[in-house]
């Protein structure tokens, strides 16, 4: 199964092995990964489970769609590297992506 690192804003680190086919916020969610809320349950529709995602995977990844785009203009400090962990579907691929909990989530 594929490893995904959550880094909080102060440094502590959770590295969650993910099923293949979930997303990034659903297997934050079921390891109670602190500052993913996911209000919406993963519909695109609250940005609360925004993260930052690890420059060195930003090419590595699908590119934002127009809805995930609109609603990261919601969340506070918007980044390059900003995404909604709702629309990152967990694959082979990703095995080892680190992403970062915003600070203002927390």
């Amino acid at each position: 199964m594929p490893t995904i690192t959550y880094i909080q804003p102060e440094g502590t680190t959770q590295a969650i092995e993910a099923e293949i086919g979930s997303t990034v916020m659903e297997t934050a969610v079921d390891h109670d990964v602190h500052g993913i809320v996911a209000e919406c349950g993963g519909a695109c529709s609250c940005a609360t489970c925004h993260v930052y995602v690890d420059p060195e995977w930003l090419h590595r990844l699908p590119a934002r769609d127009a809805q995930e785009d609109g609603m990261l203009d919601c969340v506070i400090d918007r980044r390059q590297s900003s995404r909604l962990s709702c629309q990152i579907e967990v694959t082979e691929e990703i095995d080892g992506l680190t992403v970062n909990v915003p600070e203002a989530q927390i």
